[in-house]
């Protein structure tokens, strides 16, 4: 369960920085909705962050949160922020889903 928690909190992770970026294109009250939505989504983010370090090794959940994160919002951007793709950019998100995979399956 503590997992899923985990993973979830990753998840809002994307969106607060999904968020940030819809933001940055807007103006006006718009632009405030999506930093209330950013908040919102950092203020969930952190409290499922903060429940799965109660039963999992600090090190490894918060190593997997950056991680999940930073890959969902990399295929965010790529999606709905239109960035490039590359080959090194798709290599090294391979690689680190890669290892969050390899530290959730050595943690207890």
């Amino acid at each position: 369960m503590n997992w899923i928690i985990l993973i979830i909190a990753g998840l809002f992770e994307v969106a607060f920085a999904s968020c940030l970026g819809k933001a940055k294109e807007t103006t006006g009250s718009e632009m405030y909705g999506w930093y209330g939505g950013f908040l919102l989504s950092l203020t969930i983010s952190m409290l499922l962050l903060m429940k799965a370090t109660q039963n999992l090794p600090i090190g490894t959940a918060y190593a997997v949160w950056t991680g999940i994160g930073a890959v969902g919002t990399v295929v965010i951007g790529i999606v709905v922020f239109k960035d490039p793709i590359t080959f090194w950019r798709i290599f090294f998100i391979i690689t680190l889903i890669g290892s969050i995979i390899g530290l959730k399956s050595v943690s207890h």
